[in-house]
């Protein structure tokens, strides 16, 4: 089995004042048939994000079907964890409101930012959705002393949900990297949590940073595909878990990045999610996110 790319879907074209630029942290959501909401975070002129979304129709030739006029989430109040902006995390489904799990941005002051997790609540396959609350449900603490990020959620039982994110061990001496890895926490209703100690994954030999865990589950366990990265741009990584405990390595079978083109040779991002009867990867190349959007879908090799 392989990822085959389906090639770039989308690219920002300034439609909305807060969606200038950018369209990183892909996430599918499926609606049926052989359609997909797909959320993303965008950029305004002051680079702060918001989430917007699409409708995309999924297939060998896809092709976007509408673009939504307004963003998902904008920036919260002056002051707040997200002033800065919003970052996508994951889409999970509940029948009180649908969830989005956030990223929440501040600009820093010693560093350059701060990041604390928030939830939105509503409808996922219409694309609207509201606050939780002005706070983030997880912020810095004793566990996770710098940061938080890129949250993946599943909710395996009415009160059995579990958070994969994004945490720093420390800020490199120039300021402009951390050392990122992969925790886990555990909830009885998705807004409470708790931190596991330990770590879910770290970085190996030359990387310097996982992040943006994306996670399916199977019959043979779970599936987890994150970005890393070293000295070059970010690559995919992937590893398998029997128990959602235990995560091991296996960055095999990968989408390599191409050096021409849109992505510039670098891919980062992965979301993965399952559609139309098919397994499909949205992803982004260099910039962040600044090149668009592009999709492959998994498939045995000819």
């Amino acid at each position: 089995m392989h990822w085959r790319r389906l090639g770039l879907v989308w690219q920002p074209s300034g439609h909305h004042p807060a969606l200038l630029t950018h369209a990183a942290l892909p996430v599918g959501f499926d609606l049926g048939g052989d359609l997909a909401r797909i959320f993303f975070s965008g950029r305004d002129a002051s680079n702060r994000s918001s989430i917007g979304s699409l409708v995309l129709r999924l297939g060998d030739a896809p092709r976007v079907e509408e673009v939504a006029p307004q963003p998902v989430l904008a920036p919260g109040a002056i002051g707040s964890f997200d002033d800065a902006g919003c970052g996508m995390g994951c889409v999970v489904r509940h029948p009180q409101g649908d969830r989005i799990y956030y990223m929440g941005w501040n600009v820093g002051g010693s560093v350059p930012w701060r990041n604390a997790i928030g939830l939105a609540v509503g409808d996922a396959a219409a694309g609207r959705f509201e606050r939780y609350s002005a706070g983030p449900i997880m912020d810095r603490d004793t566990v996770d002393p710098y940061t938080l990020s890129y949250p993946c959620v599943l909710r395996l039982g009415p009160a059995d949900w579990r958070m994969w994110y994004g945490t720093s061990l420390a800020w490199s001496a120039e300021l402009s990297e951390m050392h990122h890895v992969l925790r886990a926490a555990r909830s009885v209703d998705g807004i409470h949590w708790q931190r596991g100690s330990g770590l879910v994954l770290a970085p190996l030999s030359d990387e310097i940073a996982l992040v943006r865990p994306s996670i399916v589950l199977g019959t043979g366990g779970a599936e987890m595909w994150f970005a890393r990265r070293t000295a070059r741009p970010y690559r995919l990584g992937h590893a398998r878990s029997a128990d959602l405990e235990t995560w091991l390595r296996d960055d095999d079978a990968l989408l390599e990045p191409q050096p021409d083109g849109w992505e510039g040779g670098a891919v980062t991002y992965p979301g993965v999610f399952e559609a139309a009867g098919r397994r499909w990867l949205l992803y982004n190349g260099q910039g962040y996110g600044a090149g668009g959007i592009g999709l492959a879908v998994w498939e045995p090799r000819e």
